[in-house]
């Protein structure tokens, strides 16, 4: 069978990632949490893993960099990359959310400000309620946003809420649910057929 190139994204699900395909009988034996490598081989040679941001994951495997990858459906959802997307492998659950002041609760007008590290997403979402918004992009500490005047709520992937809690925000409306998924680059789904569906099926049975 052909090597299959996997991308990884690195973060907060990547161990529980190597953990599944652990149980799937896919092993690394160089890989450790310290290490800043990024590309490791299986111990049989059929996967190479390497570890890119979560968001790039998309974008590699639909431009056949890699021919499969392991990421969460918010950046799939983000990055709109035309992949097949074969599995959720259940982990890092969460949703997406529409957040902001309690007593602010403008989610029918149009005109809001909202803030994200998901602009894509906010604009379809809002898009589909036939509301007209602008969309602020932002990395990290989306939460300061309403609370400087930046936005008028937010976007963003909510898994206890403890975050917006502290802050003095709450949940206005939920969105999508997010999870990490398997995702597949469509020509590699029919040319390394065989080695592209052993792996699936791998995993198959490690989620079991």
């Amino acid at each position: 069978m052909e090597q299959i190139t996997l991308a990884l994204a690195k973060g907060r699900t990547a161990e529980d990632s190597i953990n599944l395909l652990e149980s799937a009988g896919i092993h690394f034996d160089d890989f450790t949490a310290e290490s800043r490598k990024l590309v490791f081989n299986d111990t049989t040679g059929s996967v190479k893993l390497i570890f890119v941001k979560a968001l790039d994951v998309p974008t590699y495997v639909e431009n056949g960099a890699a021919d499969m990858g392991i990421v969460g459906k918010d950046n799939i959802m983000e990055s709109q990359a035309d992949v097949y997307e074969i599995l959720d492998l259940k982990l890092g659950q969460c949703k997406f959310a529409v957040a902001g002041f309690a007593d602010h609760q403008p989610l029918g007008n149009n005109g809001l400000t909202v803030a994200s590290k998901y602009p894509a997403v906010a604009r379809r979402h809002f898009q589909k309620r036939g509301n007209s918004i602008k969309t602020i992009k932002l990395n990290g500490s989306v939460e300061l946003a309403p609370i400087i005047g930046l936005a008028d709520v937010i976007v963003d992937i909510v898994e206890t809420g403890t975050t917006l809690r502290e802050n003095g925000l709450e949940v206005l409306e939920e969105m999508d649910s997010i999870s990490t998924r398997l995702i597949v680059n469509k020509a590699s789904f029919t040319t390394k057929s065989e080695s592209v569906h052993a792996l699936i099926h791998s995993l198959q049975k490690g989620l079991e």
